[in-house]
């Protein structure tokens, strides 16, 4: 049987993903729950790690690393940020250790964007970021990174020269549920409305300034022509997306296209989006990046 390496760790905000890894890269187990930072602050980091590591009998002896939101101030351990422009072989230097813990425990840092114009921070899509790209990468990369705050990253030679975050998957779900376009998109359950989500990316690309109006357009497009409560929350989620991408594509785009680093319902979300603009796109699946990047930083740090 395959001996394991190291444990990787991917420690969101509401979300937690574990993952046993041997010597070649490979995954033996894996383990996800709602743990993220917000409840582990509660319930305590070190037992919800624990439990998770009993669950896939990783030995006593063996290391574990983490990236994201357990190394945030209000985490686990602060383990600080490697300042723009942050070369990504930085990252695998500045690891934190936990201490007073018996086994070898890492956290990564983050990345910070200190100017004044522009603050940003990220913690956890450093690491996609270093699986994605690698250590070595050649020319300029212009990244995508969808999430409930969605990053976008200008990255040259291996370095973040500068990344902008967007809060468009956290305005969908307070807009989507909180004011009036709520009735609008009531009972939309699963449905899909492709047409209606790509004209809203559309309008919302070409008009930007005009996001709030293109939002209201789901609920009086509804009531003065009729509609469905699927093309209304493809029109909510379209203009959403539409603002972020007309900002993201403002500068100059690489020929190779857009590196898009998703996942699952947000990945198909995102090149339909791309798509309806005529934007080439380099997909990278998330999962695969940051187990990528652990990997490389595990390597970096327990490799002798």
């Amino acid at each position: 049987m395959t001996e394991p390496a190291y444990v990787a760790v991917d420690w969101g905000t509401s979300s937690f993903r574990l993952w046993l890894v041997d010597h070649a890269g490979h995954v033996l187990a894996e383990r996800r729950s709602g743990e993220g930072m917000l409840a582990a602050a509660k319930a305590g980091f070190a037992g919800v790690l624990q439990s998770h590591l009993a669950a896939v009998e990783a030995p006593d002896h063996l290391p574990v690393l983490v990236c994201g939101m357990a190394g945030a101030k209000t985490g686990w351990v602060e383990a600080g940020y490697v300042d723009t422009p942050a070369p990504l072989a930085a990252i695998l230097k500045q690891a934190v250790r936990v201490p007073d813990q018996a086994r070898d425990i890492r956290i990564l840092p983050g990345i910070a964007q200190r100017d004044v114009k522009r603050p940003d921070v990220m913690r956890g899509e450093e690491t996609q970021l270093l699986g994605a790209l690698g250590l070595d990468a050649a020319g300029e990369a212009l990244v995508c990174m969808p999430g409930t705050h969605s990053k976008w990253v200008r990255a040259r030679g291996g370095t973040v020269a500068h990344f902008s975050t967007f809060m468009t998957g956290e305005l969908f779900s307070v807009v989507s549920r909180e004011t009036i376009l709520s009735l609008a998109i009531a009972n939309a359950a699963d449905a899909e409305d492709v047409p209606s989500f790509k004209a809203a990316v559309k309008a919302a690309y070409e008009a930007p300034a005009f996001a709030a109006n293109l939002l209201f357009t789901a609920r009086s497009r509804q009531l003065l022509f009729g509609g469905t409560p699927a093309a209304a929350r493809e029109t909510l989620s379209g203009t959403l997306i539409g603002a972020e991408l007309a900002a993201g594509l403002s500068g100059s785009v690489p020929q190779a296209g857009i590196t898009l680093i998703a996942s699952g319902r947000l990945a198909a979300l995102y090149r339909r989006a791309f798509d309806a603009l005529s934007v080439t796109v380099q997909p990278v699946d998330a999962d695969e990046a940051v187990r990528r990047g652990l990997s490389m930083a595990a390597a970096a740090i327990w490799t002798k």
